[in-house]
């Protein structure tokens, strides 16, 4: 399940890197199958995540709980453009199947960001 944000980073003008972070769930029965998949993630989509300006992208797990942190310049932009990929598109397809909710690649995604609550 994706948490809505309460205050979504904005781009920084200046090119630095913003960091969203994620929480969605994968299926009880279905981890295996979810971890397996990310060790052979393929080259193309991970191509097509760099090329939409993800700089890093971490994925956690802890139990169902899957946290993730995205490093990039604009996020809003990154899902724009990996929402007009095949690659990402058959990726998203394979995803379903595996968690409870699937990532929302439109333009109502990137206010899935979790809020900065603290940051040392």
């Amino acid at each position: 399940m994706f948490v809505p944000s309460m205050a979504y980073p904005k781009p920084r003008q200046n090119g630095d890197t913003v960091r969203i972070a994620l929480h969605t769930h994968v299926r009880a029965d279905r981890i295996d199958q979810y971890e397996a998949a990310h060790r052979a993630v393929p080259a193309e989509l991970t191509q097509a995540i760099r090329a939409g300006g993800a700089q890093r992208w971490t994925i956690w797990r802890s139990g169902t709980d899957l946290f993730h942190v995205i490093e990039c310049e604009d996020y809003a932009a990154l899902l724009a453009y990996l929402n007009e990929q095949p690659v990402n598109a058959a990726w998203q397809a394979r995803m379903a199947e595996l968690l409870d909710v699937v990532h929302d690649y439109s333009s109502d995604g990137a206010a899935a960001a979790l809020p900065v609550i603290w940051e040392l």
